[in-house]
């Protein structure tokens, strides 16, 4: 049997973060990553469309922690210790060059996830960790000192095993049996699916917007706003994955089949919006409606609206009566729409759930019920909104847990 110091399991972010950190405090260690699938690093190489959106640009922790729908409140204290411009200054030491873009989000100059991950296998390779692929873990237990690993191509041993397999439902298992309390996993990350003629054919447009959930006719708590995208199948974008990541387990529970007020013009309230359509049907009295589009919308969002109003394409405004003026004010600040099913948002799949976040110990992210046993990353119930948020998780858990694991 193959003895290690340190055992990690999961080649991904959280995975090789750790590993690289406590070989780096700890030269001494002999170290090793088990990875069940023959590639490593795969959500790495997708996130962000193929340009890995390492975090984003959020440096003080408090607002930081406010990104995370599970795991805000724990995240905190760690956030003290290892966060965003800490993540950047890794990087960055190592030959990487980062950039922030307008909306927060930061990226490799590169533009490339080949960036990242040739910076992750040229560590692992000069740190000298072992890195064994098609190594998939059948069972986890102590014994005595050490903990014992059973994989398909035999056992191996560790003083310390850090799991850090995102989530998956094996390991997931695994934890259960050593006792762990496992918080179901649920979809979060999705878009939504709206079958409604006033969307149909305006898919790409794009406009800032805010959404409000309903459920059976009742306003609930959950809300957003931000860029609003439509697509084939419904809507996405920021405004949408935010609500989607803080109802996961409502809109779970609901069967994605609820209803959304969406407001257009989200700086506007109702009256003030009456009181424009009022001021327009006088001074652009012999315009016609649907031609020109108002209060900066794209324009065939714009028409689609005016159609909805029950406007036709010919009527001018001083046309109007009261009561097409307040069809429009409803269409562009309380516009119903039917959401009937999700979908996934690119490849980025993210789930809530996972291992309870009483039973972790988040200045070290070691397990309360089990010594030497560590977690970070997704496995835990941890999870964000998208923007670089789920890998600054990965990189304060790995890093914090590093520096436990590298300590003796």
């Amino acid at each position: 049997m193959q003895h290690f110091d340190i055992i990690i399991i999961g080649g991904g972010a959280a995975g090789f973060f750790t590993a690289i950190n406590a070989a780096e405090m700890n030269r001494g260690l002999k170290i090793a990553i088990l990875e069940r699938g023959k590639e490593v690093l795969s959500k790495v190489r997708i996130s962000g469309g193929g340009r890995c959106n390492v975090t984003h640009a959020e440096f003080i922790p408090r607002e930081l922690s406010r990104n995370y729908p599970r795991g805000e409140k724990e995240l905190l204290g760690p956030f003290h210790s290892f966060m965003t411009g800490d993540t950047m200054e890794w990087f960055e030491k190592r030959g990487i060059e980062l950039k922030i873009e307008e909306d927060g989000r930061i990226f490799p100059v590169s533009d490339s996830s080949d960036s990242i991950i040739n910076c992750f296998q040229s560590e692992i390779e000069r740190l000298k960790i072992n890195m064994l692929k098609n190594h998939s873990v059948q069972d986890l237990q102590k014994k005595e000192e050490n903990w014992i690993v059973e994989t398909n191509k035999g056992d191996f041993s560790a003083e310390k095993v850090m799991l850090a397999t995102g989530s998956n439902p094996k390991m997931w298992k695994l934890l259960a049996k050593l006792g762990h309390k496992i918080v179901l996993a649920v979809p979060s990350l999705f878009t939504f699916n709206i079958k409604d003629n006033r969307i149909k054919g305006l898919a790409g447009i794009a406009t800032e917007a805010s959404v409000q959930v309903i459920f059976n006719s009742k306003d609930s708590k959950l809300e957003s706003s931000g860029p609003l995208l439509v697509t084939h199948w419904g809507m996405s974008g920021p405004a949408i994955l935010k609500l989607s990541a803080w109802g996961a387990r409502e809109l779970n529970a609901e069967n994605y089949k609820f209803q959304i007020k969406v407001n257009w013009l989200p700086e506007m309230t109702s009256a003030e919006i009456l009181e424009d359509l009022r001021d327009l049907k006088i001074k652009e009295a012999k315009k016609q409606v649907a031609k020109y589009s108002r209060f900066g919308l794209p324009k065939r969002l714009w028409q689609s609206l005016v159609d909805a109003a029950g406007i036709k394409s010919e009527q001018t405004w001083a046309e109007l009566n009261k009561s097409q003026l307040e069809a429009l004010n409803h269409q562009l600040c309380d516009a119903e729409f039917e959401v009937n099913g999700k979908s996934t948002f690119k490849e980025e799949f993210v789930t809530a759930g996972g291992v309870d976040l009483k039973e972790v110990n988040f200045k070290t992210f070691e397990s309360k019920l089990h010594k030497n046993l560590y977690l970070a990353g997704e496995i835990l119930n941890i999870d964000a909104i998208t923007g670089g948020f789920n890998f600054q998780n990965a990189w304060t858990g790995g890093f914090l847990a590093a520096k436990a694991m590298s300590a003796n």
